[in-house]
């Protein structure tokens, strides 16, 4: 996909569909993690799973390698979480982490449709777990706040990936 490849992660809420959009949008090459590589699987053998269960959100690591290795743009950012990121991880020239403070988390998914994810109650306390803990999210990443305006967000990844 690119000459240079940037993995957009963060908790559920934190905005990465939206970041993914507005990428779209400013013409950037964005994969859609979520729809476009994410099955229900085992993270450590990638066999898939009949069981939906949050640690069992991963991605295709053979899709991800494929669109990795192309170089027909100079940027590319995969947007989405996946619970078998260390698989891939070395793929990336950077990895961004969207972070929120919890009332605009809880605002954020309180606003999401009846059946999306984070809606149920045992959603909701795993999604402020993992956000309290951090445990699902890749070290090492550059974090950015994601409170401020879809626009600003998008401007700092933006700028950082081709520095």
């Amino acid at each position: 996909m690119a000459r240079k490849n940037y993995l957009i992660e963060g908790v559920s809420g934190t905005g990465k569909s939206a970041v993914c959009h507005e990428l779209r949008r400013r013409g950037y090459e964005a994969i859609d993690g979520d729809n476009e590589l994410a099955y229900q699987g085992d993270p450590e053998s990638g066999r898939k799973s009949e069981e939906a269960r949050h640690e069992h959100h991963i991605w295709d690591v053979g899709k991800v390698r494929e669109i990795a290795a192309s170089r027909e743009s100079a940027v590319a950012f995969f947007c989405g979480g996946s619970r078998n990121f260390r698989k891939f991880i070395h793929l990336f020239d950077g990895v961004f982490v969207l972070d929120v403070d919890v009332d605009t988390l809880n605002r954020r998914l309180d606003a999401r449709p009846g059946d999306d994810w984070g809606k149920r109650q045992a959603e909701r306390e795993l999604i402020l777990r993992l956000h309290a803990s951090k445990e699902d999210l890749p070290r090492d990443a550059t974090v950015v706040d994601a409170t401020r305006s879809l626009e600003e967000v998008v401007d700092e990844m933006i700028r950082r990936a081709e520095a």
